[in-house]
């Protein structure tokens, strides 16, 4: 995307933010004067415009502790905004019925429903926050071809670490606890493991250690997601050595004699791979045995029409299962499979599509879970 595009998206986006905001400070404003008339106007909006502003700070190339600061404020307002938006909306909305009923929408019915969007928003976004850090762990049975050599092999899958964003390393003890009691045989990571930037992690050292610890008979294997790219791209590959995970890019591997698994590099890194780009996967096909199953590692589920009967199952991340509500509703939407297992016939790849066991953006969960995913061979 050219600069003048980009530029004409970029002021899109702020428009429409801006003019969001200023239906939510508006609707705010008048709630909180039925409360204190004598609020200042003025004030309040230099206040929550500072506040709104913050959704920006993100984007600013701060260091140290100001990126972490930073971070912190946008993320979590984001959220906040979202479901003060949502809520106000659908008060609105209900309002607007009332209406057109010819039930009159009184001044005190104005006040209990500014109270419902305020009250609704906290209970909301503070259950987000919560049920963020719990890490859940989802199980399924997937049955590939008839004498498959791989049969009983244990898979965990875990995906979307978003190591950088706000409270991501705060999960890895736990995670790599709960990895380790389940005995895989393999672990896969299709992609995501950072948030664009690596000098964004607080404490990499120590997360480089843990993520050490997690334990497969196989090994770990990881394929790259659109965010593990950018200008810090050779220390997020230091970073996934040191941490004994191994990087399949475009290239395949053979397990055990029993299994090939392969990891796709995704077809839209944000900040790109430093020249490296997806290729085709017909050629490793020639290399492959075909007596193996098949299993790859894709990032991005709105890629698995690419494979056919050539691969057996497919495992991906990248929705989160929209993250917060409503997002699950678009992610469901937009692609084939955004979660769970999914088979389009019996001549497809089995897919395995993951909520990622991290964040992105907002450190909430609402309508989605942060989960470890357990696969089972047959």
């Amino acid at each position: 995307m050219g600069k003048p595009s980009m530029l004409i998206v970029m002021t899109i986006i702020v428009l429409l933010y801006g003019g969001a905001n200023y239906y939510v400070g508006r609707k705010l404003f008048r709630w909180l004067a039925q409360i204190f008339p004598s609020i200042n106007g003025v004030l309040f909006t230099v206040i929550y415009g500072l506040i709104a502003a913050t959704m920006f700070l993100s984007f600013i190339p701060f260091s140290g502790n100001l990126k972490h600061i930073a971070n912190w404020l946008s993320s979590h307002w984001m959220g906040i905004f979202i479901y003060l938006l949502l809520f106000f909306v659908v008060v609105d909305f209900v309002f607007l019925v009332l209406k057109l009923i010819k039930i009159n929408v009184t001044p005190t019915m104005h006040f209990f429903g500014g109270l419902t969007v305020v009250l609704l928003t906290i209970g909301v976004v503070s259950y987000g926050l919560y049920n963020a850090m719990q890490i859940k762990q989802v199980s399924y049975s997937v049955k590939l071809k008839e004498n498959t050599t791989a049969k009983g092999m244990k898979i965990v899958l875990i995906s979307d670490l978003h190591l950088g964003a706000v409270k991501s390393e705060k999960r890895l003890e736990e995670m790599v606890s709960k990895i380790n009691a389940l005995e895989p045989d393999l672990i896969c990571i299709p992609g995501d493991l950072f948030n664009d930037d690596y000098d964004a992690i607080q404490n990499p050292e120590q997360a480089i250690a843990t993520l050490g610890k997690m334990k497969a008979k196989y090994g770990v294997y990881a394929s790259l997601g659109n965010h593990d790219g950018g200008e810090t791209f050779g220390k997020m590959i230091d970073f996934l050595k040191r941490s004994n995970i191994q990087l399949l890019n475009d290239d395949y591997t053979v397990i055990d004699n029993r299994l090939i698994l392969v990891g796709r590099l995704d077809a839209s890194p944000i900040r790109g791979y430093q020249g490296m780009a997806r290729s085709s996967i017909k050629e490793l096909y020639k290399e492959m045995d075909p007596a193996l199953p098949v299993v790859v590692m894709d990032h991005n589920p709105a890629n698995i029409g690419e494979y056919g009967k050539e691969v057996d199952l497919i495992v991906s991340g990248h929705t989160h299962k929209g993250q917060v509500f409503p997002g699950n509703l678009i992610t469901n939407g937009i692609y084939e499979v955004d979660y769970g297992h999914y088979q389009r016939d019996a001549n497809s790849p089995h897919v395995v599509v993951t909520s990622g066991v991290g964040t992105w953006g907002m450190p909430m969960r609402v309508g989605s879970n942060s989960e470890i995913v357990y696969i089972q061979l047959n």
